[in-house]
């Protein structure tokens, strides 16, 4: 149990941020049930874009800068209490996201551009908070490093991001429009959110199975696969090179050494708290994130060795629904399962004047509804990824509302969990 002595996390700006991803995650999946024919067809147009960054920037980087200050006193083991600015990068965030989104939706795109940098401003108002905890903080270098890769590469994302949508009023950019696009994409998707999600899930994973620790040198494996991988892909696109597909291989070495990780965490286990009875919710998403994972990759690996073709573009459209909302998306639900009752018993125990007893981290959940949204998003993946790859409407729309209801009921949870923390004793 975490050492009530510590400084508490921050719990309005954790709130903040979580209020802020679950209305972008319900926003992004209300909006295809109902009304799906707007989001299928070919995936580079101006509605599919708002759903896209509602869940990129709403749900996945809000969610990962609401959880960086739980994971710094948690689990990198660097407080990092909430100063004006932090508060200040919040506020960017939402802006930010809210013009991207709107000016997305109107097709507008020189507003995305000032929306993009906005967001971008905010994100790395948080990296140079970050920065200095993060160096005195007592772990292993490689996590560390794993953490100020992603930082960066969202600065070079952001900046291409900004670039293509200035690019959309005034063309100046050499070469093709989409190389560019899937550029931008691929260094936000690998160099930011799953760099960050690895490094991440090297200190919180043990904690959520729970395991040994893993340590020593092959953690720097993943970083430097990873960064080469994200890089690669990066600077071919956008020189619409032919070497795509060895760094797409080199990519996927890197999510298999963060793979061979997991299974060594898993044979190196450690006593599971009493409380937790029967499959923990947390790590069921999280093997389902990396079954998704691991499709995503071969989707991948195909895609950039095939000529295009109907085929091809289907293929691509799966692999972003597996890569982004089943791996990444999820993986977010996973790691938010484990921490927001962390969060809670913190603020619950020092609202009493830790003296009275509160309930415990794993008795703070509603299990029923952990696994409603456990099966709910196993039946909606797959259905939303093939309804999208083959311009089925009506199977998109299925899988909508089966991931929507999911949020829903994942939002309840959150709410309840929260109420504890505002609890006084």
């Amino acid at each position: 149990m975490p050492a009530t002595s510590e400084p508490l996390p921050p719990r309005l700006l954790v709130t903040l941020y979580l209020a802020m991803a679950h209305a972008a995650l319900l926003l992004a999946f209300a909006t295809v049930a109902f009304d799906p024919r707007g989001v299928t067809g070919f995936f580079y147009h101006a509605r599919m874009l708002a759903v896209v960054h509602l869940v990129t920037i709403g749900w996945l980087t809000a969610s990962i800068l609401g959880s960086l200050y739980l994971v710094g006193p948690i689990a990198l083991r660097m407080p990092l209490a909430a100063r004006r600015s932090d508060y200040i990068a919040a506020a960017l965030v939402a802006i930010g996201l809210i013009g991207m989104v709107a000016h997305f939706w109107i097709a507008e795109y020189g507003g995305m551009a000032w929306s993009g940098g906005t967001v971008a401003a905010g994100v790395l108002l948080v990296g140079w908070r970050v920065a200095g905890p993060l160096a005195r903080a007592p772990i292993h270098p490689a996590v560390r490093l794993h953490v100020r890769l992603a930082f960066l590469n969202l600065l070079a994302a952001a900046t291409m991001g900004v670039l293509i949508g200035v690019h959309k009023v005034r063309p100046f950019l050499p070469g093709f429009l989409l190389d560019h696009v899937f550029a931008h994409a691929h260094l936000a998707a690998i160099g930011w959110a799953s760099m960050l999600v690895v490094g991440i899930a090297y200190r919180l994973l043990p904690m959520v199975l729970p395991a040994q620790m893993p340590d020593g040198p092959r953690l720097y494996v993943t970083a430097a696969l990873l960064e080469i991988g994200a890089g690669g892909i990066f600077v071919t696109l956008i020189l619409h090179a032919r070497l795509a597909s060895i760094f797409a291989l080199v990519t996927v070495a890197g999510f298999a050494a963060f793979a061979a990780q997991g299974i060594w965490m898993l044979r190196h286990p450690r006593p599971r708290p009493p409380a937790i009875r029967g499959p923990d919710p947390a790590v069921l998403h999280a093997a389902a994130s990396l079954v998704s994972l691991a499709i995503a990759c071969g989707l991948g690996v195909w895609v950039s060795l095939s000529p295009p073709s109907g085929a091809m573009l289907a293929a691509a459209t799966a692999y972003g629904v597996f890569g982004l909302v089943g791996f990444l998306a999820q993986m977010v639900v996973a790691m938010k399962g484990r921490l927001l009752p962390l969060l809670a018993w913190y603020w619950a125990f020092a609202n009493s004047g830790h003296r009275m007893p509160v309930p415990s981290p794993h008795a703070m959940v509603w299990r029923p509804a952990q696994y409603a949204v456990f099966g709910l998003w196993v039946a909606g993946l797959p259905a939303l990824a093939g309804g999208l790859a083959f311009n089925a409407s009506a199977v998109v729309q299925y899988a909508a509302v089966l991931l929507l209801v999911a949020t829903v009921l994942d939002t309840g949870q959150t709410v309840a969990i929260l109420r504890h923390a505002y609890t006084k004793g």
